[in-house]
């Protein structure tokens, strides 16, 4: 499974995926959205993205804290 996570400093929900993550124990590449034009670049593609984190689970979209807790139920890694 790979799992890419846009986040930003000093983000709770941002902090609380992160958890969920590693207590799921699945690696995963963390992007700082701040750096560069990287949030520009993100909001032309995903013009619908509003908070942070936004996460991707083999390349699909799943958003938020919320997405990623309905993504890995459907993939049997949470209960």
């Amino acid at each position: 499974m790979n799992i890419t996570m846009y986040t930003k400093a000093n983000c709770p929900n941002c902090d609380t995926a992160k958890q969920i993550l590693k207590h799921a124990n699945l690696p995963y590449a963390d992007v700082d959205i701040m750096v560069g034009e990287r949030m520009a670049n993100f909001l032309k593609e995903f013009p619908d993205a509003r908070q942070m984190p936004q996460i991707f689970i083999n390349d699909q979209r799943v958003g938020g804290v919320e997405g990623l807790k309905v993504a890995l139920r459907q993939l049997g890694v949470l209960v």
